[in-house]
């Protein structure tokens, strides 16, 4: 099979697409009942966009949404599987209840305390730093890869033992029998225990962060996928996000599925694992929009950023204050001005021209842009008319114009040029 990338909601998903004990692994990391509203800068900051975790009706409901597609992924998880759940402090204990009905009180395997240093402090409580991860089997033989090396860690050597390396490169501690004159070898490392404290959260500055709010770092992922499945073994992520599983996976030659109800995030996967050399023909990319009224529903951030992703832009790094520019054009950096509109007419074209005229104060080019739209009327041709006589081009692209494909990279370049 190839990998796949679904973009839609993962019940819905689980229960048409992936068959009855398919998946060797599954990790989650679903939003956390934490009833807090993020505004988001995505894709090297470059996408904003509201992320909203909040549960309306309280923790039951929540509890109950996720069982539903718990039970689902119980299902297509192999007898031989592994199941990770990834949760924090406001629900992980109503969690765990629910997990242990699903996949048997029995299957439960270690309750995994991930510690980190990154984060807020409190002058009231003790410091909240860290997160629960549930790791359930869903029998009683399951895979675990004691010797991988995310698994392993160094401990420290004994002071009464002498720390040697045997012709391999493997480094032993040792001690001589007084008696016996015997001389005994233990290795210097060891799993790790069941609380994680050598895997940090992600920085502001480190390079794998992509402004994601939960994103995770991938030597977490790392030991999870090493411990709990083999190469080409399939790892199933049903609420992927920027899709750090997936890289994880490629990389150590897994098989992948990822599933996210966002096309900002499954755009934003696509554009990452291109990165490590994943090309998007090798991908089976399912659920995204193809129709215009598929758009029509789009949150308003989600749409914007569909709309210059699509046109190989790159979207403005503020949410709001953007003086009416909403991304920047591939290649010559045009102002682009995304309406989730139908009719747009010739006040949104003036206001955009002057939303130009500032922009290139700093920018010594011809001045150019594009205003998106599902249509325009004729009174905003007519001005784009009258404005090119001003030496200001301006070209009105509908989403129809980009479902067709009739704005890729090179005929961008061509219009700008």
């Amino acid at each position: 099979m190839k990998n796949t990338l679904y973009c839609g909601d993962n019940l819905d998903i689980l229960r048409k697409h992936i068959k009855d004990e398919s998946v060797d692994l599954i990790y989650i990391d679903p939003p956390f009942f934490s009833n807090r509203h993020y505004e988001v800068v995505w894709g090297d900051e470059a996408e904003i966009r509201s992320f909203e975790d909040r549960w309306e009706g309280g923790i039951n409901v929540y509890v109950d949404w996720m069982k539903q597609r718990i039970i689902e992924l119980h299902r297509v998880l192999k007898s031989t599987g592994s199941f990770y759940l990834h949760c924090d402090w406001h629900a992980g204990h109503y969690l765990k209840v629910m997990c242990d009905e699903v996949f048997g009180y029995s299957n439960f395997r270690n309750e995994i305390v991930w510690c980190y240093s990154i984060g807020g402090k409190s002058s009231k409580t003790f410091g909240r730093k860290h997160d629960t991860i549930f790791w359930y089997t869903k029998g009683r033989t399951w895979i675990f890869n004691a010797d991988a090396p995310s698994i392993r860690i160094q401990r420290k050597p004994d002071s009464h033992m002498r720390v040697v390396v045997d012709e391999s490169g493997t480094t032993w501690q040792e001690k001589t029998d007084a008696k016996t004159k015997k001389v005994y070898r233990y290795p210097l490392d060891k799993v790790a225990d069941d609380y994680w404290t050598n895997i940090e959260q992600l920085n502001r500055e480190d390079a794998e962060r992509l402004g994601y709010p939960t994103q995770k770092p991938e030597a977490l992922l790392k030991r999870i996928v090493e411990a709990s499945s083999n190469k080409g073994d399939i790892v199933l992520d049903s609420f992927c996000g920027c899709g750090t599983t997936m890289v994880v996976a490629e990389r150590l030659k897994r098989r992948w599925i990822g599933i996210d109800i966002s096309p900002s995030a499954i755009a934003l996967v696509k554009k990452r694992l291109n990165k490590v050399g994943v090309k998007e023909k090798d991908i089976d990319i399912i659920g995204m929009p193809t129709k215009v009224d598929d758009l029509r529903a789009f949150k308003p951030f989600e749409f914007q950023y569909w709309a210059i992703n699509e046109m190989h832009g790159t979207p403005s790094p503020r949410k709001v204050g953007d003086l009416g520019i909403d991304g920047l054009s591939f290649l010559h950096h045009c102002p682009i001005q995304v309406k989730q509109s139908e009719s747009v007419g010739r006040n949104v074209v003036d206001n955009f021209q002057t939303a130009i005229r500032r922009y290139y104060k700093s920018h010594k080019s011809e001045l150019k842009g594009y205003i998106v739209a599902f249509s325009f009327t004729k009174g905003a041709h007519e001005e784009i008319a009258r404005i090119k006589r001003e030496g200001i081009i301006i070209n009105l692209v509908t989403v129809q114009d980009i479902l067709d494909r009739k704005f890729q990279t090179q005929q961008l370049a061509d219009q700008l040029i």
